[in-house]
Formats: structure tokens, C-alpha cells, sequence
């Protein structure tokens, strides 16, 4: 069986440093706790908890340690995070993604100049947790046009007021959804500032994608299954192909290719670790 491996797939360079750093702690015998899943990936998680390292979940969970070094994940966290731990005087190794710092940057200092933040992206998604945590102001997550256009509806009178808006992105969202919900604000005229903080990675990794889910009879996207990258990277081959197929492991692989429905593409979310595409590719390779 032919198979088309995206050169994309696979860990990001936000996961992979933050992987790594935890492996190193770890390795220094310190006492490890990660401040939720250091990525969404059961496998890596479950070799992390192996050797020691403990997932704390959320503030409450970190008010109740007493000593050990705290990681913050590639996600994020809110600036509460990191006064907390301050406060409580434990150690933290930062392994927060660079492009998502970047997007705590812009949005305290435009909700510092009074605007409103609106984050196109996944309500409930830790990263996207962690950036309304840095706002001074009133923030809105929107993921769907409905969303978008029922937002501008309820708000009408307080933007005719000459509320000023910026909106950024989580860094793993649609290129396509983002640009169209953008355009929804400025076709309708609001006085919005708008910062694209979708990283190149994923642009380049969503471009992939589609690239070959366009050109194989069958696709198989990899990747944990809380891992929101990987969810989009199913919906865009899903729509250039048809029989595309969501898997975490190679234990989840359960097609029935037939020897003639050559080539497959395969690719990965940005927390699959490279060990696992490359079983299932050769799996696929040796079997169909």
C-alpha cells in the first residue's frame, strides 16, 4: 500500500520543549508535578505518570501542594497561575509555547487601553483559558459564525457606543473559520483590531492536510482524543475525503482498506508522538 506521510505531522515545537522538559526534570530526580496534561496525549501522559511526574488540575490542586516544581504546560496558564505559585513559593519551570505568550502579551496590553477581547477558538480549551487570564477586560470566546453573529446582535448598542474590540486566535483554530469570522465584524463595520496569532506550524500543518486528503482514497489523522488540533485536522480532511478515519493508536486502527484503494494519507496532531505514526504507518504499509 502506497502511503502519503504529511512532513507536518506530529509533535510542534511548543510540545515537543515542553515534553522535554518534564523528561529533564524528571531525569534531575526532582519531584514533578505538571499543571494539567503536559499535552493531550494519553500515551505520553500515562510514560510520564510512569516515572513519577503527577498531574495537578487546576487552582485548587495547586493550593494544596506543600513543595515540588510545577510545570505549565505549552497551553498556558492565567496570570493568577503564576501568582499563586509565587505565593506558595514553589518552583515553576515555564514551558509555556513562545507564539502563545505572545498572545497573553497583546491581549493585556489591549485590554489595558480599555478594548474587549474577543478569542475565536475553543471555549473551554486550556489554552484559551489561560489567555482570557491575562485580560483586564471583558473577554468573549466565539468558534462558529452563529456565535459570532448572535455576539454582535446582543451587543449592538454598547460597539455603537464606540466600544473598541480586539480579537486574536488560539494558535491551533481553522485558518478558514477564523477569516470568516472576522469578516463578519468587518463587513458590519465595528471598530475592531485584528491580530491573526494562529502559529505558521498549524497554518502549515491544516494546509497539509488538505493538501492530501484531496489526492488518497483513504486518510488516517493521529492524535489524542482532547487534542483540539487534531479534532480540526479531522473536519478538514473529512471534507476532502470522505473516508477519513480518527485514531489514537495503532490498537484503534480498525480499517478494512481494500488492495486497490491505494494511496492513504496520514497525519498527525501536534501532540502525537513520532514513535506512534510511524507504527501506524508501516502497519498500514505491510498490511493493506
Amino acid at each position: 500500500m502506497k502511503v502519503i506521510r504529511a512532513k507536518s505531522a506530529g509533535f510542534c515545537f511548543g510540545v515537543k520543549r515542553a515534553v522535554e522538559k518534564v523528561y529533564e526534570q524528571l531525569e534531575n530526580g526532582n519531584k514533578i508535578y505538571t499543571f494539567g496534561p503536559i499535552i493531550h496525549n494519553e500515551e505520553v501522559v500515562k510514560d510520564l505518570e510512569s516515572r513519577g511526574a503527577v498531574v495537578v488540575e487546576g487552582i485548587e490542586g495547586l493550593r494544596r501542594l506543600e513543595g515540588g516544581t510545577v510545570v505549565i504546560r505549552s497551553h498556558g496558564v492565567a496570570k493568577e497561575v503564576y501568582d499563586l505559585l509565587e505565593c506558595k513559593g514553589l518552583k515553576c519551570v515555564d514551558a509555556t509555547c513562545p507564539f502563545v505568550k505572545r498572545i497573553h502579551d497583546i491581549v493585556e496590553r489591549e485590554s489595558r487601553q480599555g478594548k474587549r477581547i474577543v478569542i475565536i477558538g475553543n471555549s473551554g480549551h486550556p489554552e484559551v483559558e489561560g489567555i482570557r487570564g491575562w485580560s483586564l477586560t471583558e473577554t468573549t470566546v466565539l468558534e462558529s459564525k452563529e456565535q459570532a453573529e448572535a455576539f454582535l446582535e446582543e451587543e449592538k448598542n454598547a460597539v455603537l457606543k464606540g466600544e473598541e474590540i480586539c480579537i486574536v486566535s488560539q494558535t491551533t483554530f481553522n485558518y478558514n473559520k477564523f477569516k470568516e469570522l472576522v469578516e463578519i465584524f468587518l463587513k458590519k463595520g465595528y471598530n475592531v483590531s485584528v491580530v491573526n496569532t494562529i502559529c505558521n506550524a498549524t497554518e502549515e500543518r491544516q494546509t497539509e492536510a488538505r493538501r492530501i486528503a484531496s489526492q488518497v482514497e483513504n486518510m488516517i489523522v493521529i492524535g489524542g482524543t482532547h487534542s483540539s488540533n487534531t479534532r480540526k485536522l479531522y473536519e478538514i480532511c473529512k471534507e476532502e475525503c470522505e473516508n477519513t478515519y480518527f485514531i489514537q493508536t495503532l490498537d484503534d486502527l480498525r480499517l478494512e482498506l481494500p488492495k486497490t484503494a491505494s494511496p492513504v494519507g496520514i497525519t498527525a496532531g501536534a501532540s502525537t508522538p513520532n514513535n506512534i505514526i510511524e507504527e501506524v504507518q508501516n502497519y498500514v504499509r505491510i498490511n493493506f
